[in-house]
């Protein structure tokens, strides 16, 4: 199934990024080197991703912490909040440890989580972070979900509700881990990449992004400023926590 492509810049570094246009009801793109990036932009209804929409915002404890980015103490630029199956260890990044609460403290959750794991055969996921965007000025910056505690090759599922925000994908310039880059100094700004190397898909209302294969390992990504986008956005990103142990996490 072909994808066909038009240009996004991004506000970070002026590059002009190919965003996959008029996307199906289900489609991958494949990345090469066993990295697959599988996008259903109608994962459920517009009325029930409303419903919700409607609880998450109202019900779930948001939570918009101090953490620590380049040796500073800065105000994360969205809110969180935490959720894992019981006897996972307290999830701590960039000197932020959140409180883990548990399916059981928000049904609905359940619900979700069992409509991901029916869209995708053989997930098995454990743990969930939630992250809500207030506005065009709320964003996460370039980072890989590499961390030990996860599979090298695991699947990221995000689902998103509220309000269209894009999505960027980069190539890493080699195989060395990035961290997350919530606040990036001038000196650390990426430079451009070639359009093989970098893709944006627009995150629509009720829709499910999966990042498979060797994504992690190979590419970073990000949700970045948009002054244009002026309502709320939720997403859950769900994952798989090998063990016990978590440790530097990063959001998406």
């Amino acid at each position: 199934m072909s994808l066909r492509f038009k240009e996004v810049t991004d506000s970070e570094t002026e590059t002009k990024i190919p965003r996959p246009f008029d996307l199906g009801k289900r489609q991958t793109l494949d990345l090469g080197n066993g990295s697959e990036i599988l996008y259903i932009s109608k994962f459920v209804s517009s009325d029930q991703a409303w419903t919700w929409f409607d609880y998450l915002n109202q019900r779930i404890p948001w939570t918009r912490p101090t953490i620590r980015v380049f040796g500073r103490s800065v105000l994360q630029p969205r809110d969180t909040c935490y959720v894992a199956h019981p006897g996972l260890t307290t999830l701590t990044y960039s000197g932020y440890k959140p409180h883990a609460y548990t399916w059981d403290d928000f049904t609905p959750l359940k619900d979700i989580l069992d409509a991901v794991h029916e869209a995708l055969p053989g997930s098995r996921f454990n743990s969930l972070l939630l992250n809500r965007y207030k506005g065009g000025n709320d964003c996460v910056g370039w980072h890989s979900d590499d961390e030990k505690v996860y599979a090298l090759n695991q699947e990221i599922a995000s689902v998103s509700f509220g309000c269209e925000r894009d999505f960027l994908l980069k190539k890493k310039p080699n195989k060395t881990s990035q961290r997350r880059n919530d606040e990036v100094p001038p000196a650390k700004k990426s430079k451009k990449c070639s359009g093989a190397d970098t893709h944006s898909f627009v995150l629509k209302h009720g829709s499910l992004l999966v990042m498979k294969g060797y994504t992690q390992r190979d590419w970073m990504h990000s949700v970045p400023k948009r002054l244009k986008a002026e309502a709320t956005r939720i997403n859950l990103t769900f994952r798989h926590i090998i063990g016990s142990l978590i440790k530097d996490c990063c959001l998406m």
